[in-house]
């Protein structure tokens, strides 16, 4: 089967379109055609190990765990192991590949305990691929921060592949939704529900206006001095960037200045989840964002545009046509 590997960590031109061979679904696995992968920024970390702790994980001085990046996917249910019994073959599927990565090719095996649900009926597979991670980790950390009807939420990084699901569920929830975005992405950010959208190029996030109960960065880079400052007294600061030495250095900075509750750290995807944001997207009130299509055989290309740090919701890998 064709697949993109990398051998050596480095800039995009590592990634190559090379035949290795296809998967055996073990007893308990599912084999998966892949029709669609995203390229997200898990991946160029992995690709460039950055940070420089992913090469405890994936070796040292080349990559040795991990050859096949890729952490989503779409695709049919081609095969099942003798004691699968949640897919059957021809299934249409979305999953989270986990720490195995491997989205970046013609096929993949799972476990059908996995994080893998049947497809939204009304997606396609560019679509249903896009899904599986960014909004599993919006749901996770808004889940966290106690979302409810009635709640102030302040989204910093609202067009990205985390933000632009953050926003939608938040709003799902019954939530006032404020959006933090670049000009433009003013339009986009306010079609997925936002009350009042913050253009960081034309106006700061200030130190007078209203006190939020949830402040969810998604990027990585929200001013924490005023973020502090415009949470309520039992507000909670959700940062999906935890796990990096810097994001787990502001969150403790706000923590020990404020006394306020800071929630990061990561988070695994799981079935549960995805057959709940199947129901979503199903009834309309969830969708995947997509900013650029590319074939699996320009993932390099994918990745430079992604490693720019402007991309719109997600970046789609088109595997099958």
């Amino acid at each position: 089967m064709k697949a993109i590997v990398y051998e050596r960590y480095g800039p995009p031109e590592v990634l190559r379109l090379q035949d290795v061979a296809k998967p055996v679904p073990k007893d308990d696995e599912i084999l998966i055609r892949v029709h669609a992968a995203t390229a997200a920024a898990g991946d160029w970390r992995m690709r460039k190990a950055d940070p420089f702790l992913a090469r405890l994980f994936n070796g040292l001085w080349r990559p040795k765990r991990v050859r096949i990046l890729g952490f989503e996917l779409a695709g049919i249910v081609e095969a099942t192991g003798s004691r699968v019994t949640r897919f059957k073959p021809g299934d249409a599927v979305y999953a989270a590949c986990g720490n195995g990565f491997g989205a970046y090719a013609e096929y993949k095996c799972l476990p059908e305990t996995g994080a893998v649900a049947l497809m939204p009926v009304n997606t396609t597979f560019e679509e249903a691929a896009a899904v599986p991670v960014g909004a599993c980790t919006a749901l996770y950390f808004l889940r966290k921060g106690q979302i409810q009807p009635g709640k102030r939420v302040l989204v910093y990084g609202a067009s990205g592949s985390v933000g632009t699901y953050a926003v939608q569920l938040a709003k799902h929830f019954g939530a006032e939704v404020t959006g933090v975005c670049s000009t433009s992405n003013v339009e986009l950010v306010q079609s997925l529900g936002a009350d009042q959208v913050i253009d960081y190029t034309k106006e700061q996030l200030s130190e007078d206006g209203p006190a939020y109960d949830i402040i969810f960065d998604t990027v990585g880079k929200s001013p924490l001095e005023i973020c502090a400052k415009r949470l309520t007294q039992s507000g909670i600061y959700l940062s999906a960037f935890h796990v990096s030495l810097s994001a787990m250095m502001r969150g403790l900075r706000i923590r020990s200045r404020t006394g306020k509750k800071v929630i990061g750290g990561s988070m695994k995807e799981n079935a549960e989840d995805l057959s709940y944001l199947k129901n979503l997207i199903e009834e309309g009130a969830l969708r995947a964002v997509i900013d650029r299509r590319y074939p699996l055989e320009q993932a390099a290309e994918a990745h430079r545009y992604v490693e720019q740090g402007h991309k719109k919701g997600n970046v789609v890998l088109t595997v099958r046509s």
